[in-house]
């Protein structure tokens, strides 16, 4: 198949989205297809708008695969006469993220029009398929396809998970860019509150790796910066940025838990990967953490930024280690429950081919 895939400025994109489109256009090369990748330039909502005057769709394709985050420019595009189907790929709708209504009412009124103007849909949970389908009542074709999760391989062994929970130190890994929507505000509330005093010595026993981007909302990360420095939470909380593998798989193995309280996951394959190396999963109640998570199993939910309620899942952790070791035990489990890629990524060209023939 000649394929093309629309996105958003770099396949390098440090992301679970990026993650998820690279892995795929690596797949399908992998089985001989012929992948095209269109970029079109990162700008504001506004600038994406005025790319419906000017970019049209090129014409020698098999078939078009767009990322759902381009869809301010494309709606255009699609309205015009093109011979080949155009698929979808929805990671989250950003009219499901958490903003003012009247906000979110404008990206709904947009991306309903952009979902109508498609021929199918690659949903990555069924959290992401209910949305769409609240949004536009729909028969187009379609198929869910869980995110890649297994690109660490082998991780780490129960014995050293045993070893592990038994470290002084608490170990909290945050992984994500560093936005607004990651929930990272809600995570030094929780452990700079007076929650976590509530053991003695507890607070200085607690450690918060923070990995991810600083320059996707700048402004976001600098009050993140600020607010741990007039907290004095510098000697707890360390900011490391983006990672590569090997340096982020250390950081999975020192860990003793993933907190990313985001607002709103179409998914969430950082949950995923860290239950790969043994660390329970605190997300929220919003999105699709709940296919992962499973409550007091090998995680938390908890609403979003609730800070008190995830200072107290963090202390009881920290403080029952018995607890941890079974939570981290039940975590791999559910990791190793996750279908592999290999098999979501050939049903994903399966369907593209059954769309063109």
């Amino acid at each position: 198949m000649k394929i093309g895939f629309v996105i958003y400025g770099s396949l390098d994109t440090v992301s679970g989205g990026y993650l998820y489109d690279r892995k795929l256009v690596k797949y399908l090369r992998s089985q001989g297809d012929t992948v095209e990748i269109i970029s079109l330039p990162w700008r504001n909502y506004r600038a994406h708008l005025m790319d419906n005057f000017r970019f049209r769709l090129p014409s020698d394709l098999d078939i078009l695969i767009q990322d759902e985050l381009n869809h301010p420019s494309l709606i255009g595009a699609n309205a015009g006469k093109h011979p080949y189907p155009v698929i979808s790929l929805v990671h989250h709708l950003r009219c499901s993220e958490f903003r003012p209504k009247w906000q979110n009412g404008l990206y709904r009124v947009v991306e309903k029009k952009y979902l109508r103007s498609v021929d199918g849909f690659i949903f990555n949970s069924t959290t992401t398929e209910k949305a769409v389908t609240r949004l536009v009542e729909s028969n187009k074709p379609s198929i869910v396809a869980y995110p890649p999760t297994d690109r660490f391989g082998e991780t780490i062994s129960e014995n050293e998970i045993i070893k592990r929970a038994k470290n002084e130190e608490f170990r909290i890994l945050f992984l994500g860019n560093v936005i607004y929507r990651k929930g990272l505000h809600t995570l030094l509330e929780a452990v700079k509150g007076d929650a976590l005093s509530l053991s003695k010595g507890l607070k200085s026993k607690v450690r918060v790796d923070v990995v991810g981007g600083l320059k996707a909302e700048p402004q976001y990360a600098d009050e993140m910066q600020r607010m741990v420095a007039v907290n004095g939470l510098s000697s707890m909380v360390r900011f490391h940025g983006a990672l590569d593998n090997a340096p982020l798989i250390e950081m999975y193995r020192q860990a003793h838990v993933m907190v990313v309280p985001s607002s709103y996951e179409g998914f969430g394959i950082v949950y995923l990967e860290g239950m790969g190396f043994g660390l329970p999963a605190i997300g929220t109640t919003a999105g699709a953490a709940r296919e992962i998570i499973t409550h007091g199993e090998d995680g938390y939910l908890i609403q979003p930024d609730n800070a008190l309620m995830l200072a107290e899942h963090i202390k009881e952790l920290a403080t029952n280690r018995e607890l941890l070791l079974k939570l981290s035990l039940n975590a791999v489990k559910r990791y190793k429950s996750q279908p592999k890629w290999d098999e979501t990524a050939k049903s994903i060209r399966e369907f593209l081919y059954r769309m063109i023939v």
